[in-house]
C-alpha cells in the first residue's frame, strides 16, 4: 500500500506585502480504475491508502456485492493504478442500472430520487443507539484531531466509525464518498455489526452522503458541516439521525432527535 498521503513542495507565499519561499505540505491524489469481471467499472480519484477497503465498500454501496463472500478474487496493481475484482456470479452489464433514476411509488416522499441501486441497498435504520450531546462533540473533536494529514494540509475529509463513546476506525480521503466507502469496506472485511454504530464526518451531509450512511447501516450521522434539504428528507424517510454544524459546544439536530440525549 502507498503510505505517503502527502508530499512537501516549495511554493511562493505572499504575506505582508512580500513573496516568500516556503515549504508547504500538499495532499496526494491518485486515480484507481476498478475492473469487475474484466469490465472497466469505475475510476476513483482518491487518497492512496486502504485500497481494498475502498473497493469493497464502493462495490457494496453500488449494489454490485452484498458481502465479501460474493468476491472470488481481488487484487490491486498500485504501480499501474488498477484494481481487479472477479465475482463469483456475473454482474449485470446494463450500466444504466447503476445510474438511472428510480421513480418510486411512495407518494412524493424523497425516495423517489433514488437511483435503481440506491433503492435496493439503502436501509431504513432500526438502530436503538443513543448518544449524549457531550459525547457527540467529543467524538467530533477526537476525529479531527486524530488526522495528521488534515492538520498538515487541510485538503482531506475525515470519517470515523464509532460507538457512542469511542472511535473504532478513522479513514481519510480527498473524496468524502471515498472516506465513507473505506469505512464500509472496513466493516465488511472485519464482519463488524454496524446497526448500533455512529458515523462522524467532517464534510457536508449531502443526499449522497446520507445514502452512503444508510447503505452502511448506521442510525446516527454526526457532521461538522451543513446538510442539504434532500439529505434531511431522506434522513427522516430512513429513520436516520442527522446532526450538523458540530462546532465548539453547539450543534443542530435535523432529523430523529430522540437519539440525541442530554
Amino acid at each position: 500500500m502507498l503510505e505517503n498521503m502527502s508530499d512537501k513542495y516549495t511554493i511562493k507565499k505572499y504575506k505582508d506585502g512580500q513573496f516568500l519561499d516556503v515549504e508547504d505540505v500538499i495532499v496526494n491524489e491518485f486515480p484507481l480504475t476498478i475492473y469487475v469481471n474484466d469490465i472497466e467499472f469505475a475510476t476513483m480519484v482518491c487518497t492512496p491508502t486502504h485500497f481494498e477497503e475502498m473497493v469493497v465498500g464502493f462495490l457494496a454501496s453500488e449494489g454490485v456485492i452484498r458481502s465479501y463472500n460474493d468476491i472470488h478474487s481481488l487484487s490491486i496493481d498500485e504501480s499501474r493504478g488498477y484494481a481487479y475484482v472477479m465475482l463469483k456470479v456475473s454482474m449485470t452489464t446494463n450500466q444504466e442500472y447503476y445510474s438511472k433514476r428510480f421513480i418510486g411509488s411512495c407518494c412524493g416522499k424523497s425516495r423517489q430520487f433514488y437511483f435503481h441501486n440506491d433503492a435496493r441497498t439503502a436501509k431504513t435504520s432500526m438502530s436503538n443507539t443513543t448518544i449524549s450531546a457531550t459525547q457527540s462533540i467529543a467524538l467530533m473533536n477526537q476525529m479531527q484531531n486524530s488526522s495528521q494529514v488534515f492538520l498538515e494540509t487541510g485538503g482531506v475529509h475525515n470519517a470515523a466509525l464509532c460507538s457512542h463513546d469511542e472511535m473504532i476506525a478513522v479513514r481519510t480521503d480527498i473524496g468524502r464518498h471515498n472516506a465513507l466507502d473505506k469505512l464500509y469496506g472496513y466493516s465488511i472485511l472485519n464482519r463488524l455489526p454496524v446497526r448500533n454504530k455512529i458515523i462522524v464526518f467532517s464534510g457536508r451531509i449531502s443526499s449522497e452522503v446520507l445514502l452512503k450512511a444508510a447503505k452502511i447501516g448506521v442510525g446516527i450521522v454526526l457532521s461538522k458541516s451543513a446538510p442539504t434539504d434532500l439529505a434531511i428528507k431522506l434522513a427522516k424517510d430512513l429513520n436516520i439521525t442527522a446532526v450538523g454544524f458540530i462546532r465548539g459546544k453547539s450543534f443542530n439536530v435535523y432529523s430523529c432527535p430522540e437519539r440525541i440525549i442530554d
